[in-house]
């Protein structure tokens, strides 16, 4: 963050869902890489397609831009531990009770922020997929792939990855990644219906209360998901650069 500039406000019940851009201009693209850590560094050199090291680094370093912009800390200097089956956090060292999750597909990546809760966010850009009913087939839940066939044709898309969105959101949030079985939860698809998490089956109901779900708006030719702990929060979108 810029000398001198105060933290942003958080309040307990608020999650702020920022869209940053993947696609920077060079300049920007060098301002963010020097504030990524030795290790990120050295992953971004590992990727062979420069399109996607850039990319690399343009989404890390907006991470670091962001969180920066509440803990009124220099980027650069913040440090990151990961969980059992990989979800990032801020290092034990930062003595804060901030939490984030980030999400990118094409060239749009969401990082959402929360005090107190855990939250997850998925993206994804909305394009053809012939292997969606074996995807479903496989990943969904019987009352998902019944309410995805009961889509008009021209919907079919947007509704596979509405689904497929709200589900990753939900277990990113409880940093299972996609060791939760899949077909123990249901989330709603159908176009302006609410958006809920249910218990399928032999699915932990009361756990599954615990959390819930809301769509998010990211840009034309995406769909997104926001999932965090507890009920009653609100999201409010930004952009990056604020």
């Amino acid at each position: 963050m810029a000398e001198g500039e105060a933290p942003l406000d958080l309040a307990p019940d608020e999650i702020h869902v920022w869209r940053g851009e993947l696609d920077q201009p060079e300049a920007t693209v060098e301002r963010l890489g020097r504030t990524l850590s030795p290790d990120e560094q050295e992953r971004a050199k590992r990727f062979v397609l420069e399109r996607v090291r850039t990319r690399f680094v343009v989404g890390r370093g907006l991470l670091r831009a962001i969180l920066a912009r509440y803990l009124g800390r220099p980027p650069h200097r913040l440090r990151f531990a990961y969980g059992e089956r990989g979800k990032p956090a801020l290092a034990p060292a930062e003595s804060t009770n901030l939490r984030f999750n980030v999400s990118h597909s094409g060239d749009v990546a969401l990082f959402a922020v929360a005090r107190g809760r855990e939250v997850g966010v998925d993206v994804e850009q909305l394009r053809p997929m012939p292997r969606a009913e074996r995807i479903a087939e496989r990943f969904f839940s019987a009352p998902e792939r019944q309410a995805l066939a009961a889509l008009p044709e021209a919907r079919k898309v947007e509704g596979f990855f509405t689904c497929w969105t709200r589900k990753e959101a939900y277990i990113k949030a409880r940093g299972d990644g996609l060791g939760h079985p899949l077909d123990q939860f249901a989330v709603t698809i159908a176009p302006g219906e609410p958006v809920r998490l249910s218990a399928v089956g032999d699915g932990d109901a009361s756990e599954i209360a615990r959390w819930s779900l809301d769509g998010l708006p990211p840009r034309p030719g995406y769909v997104a998901a926001l999932a965090a702990g507890g009920h009653g929060w609100r999201a409010t979108n930004r952009d990056w650069p604020l």
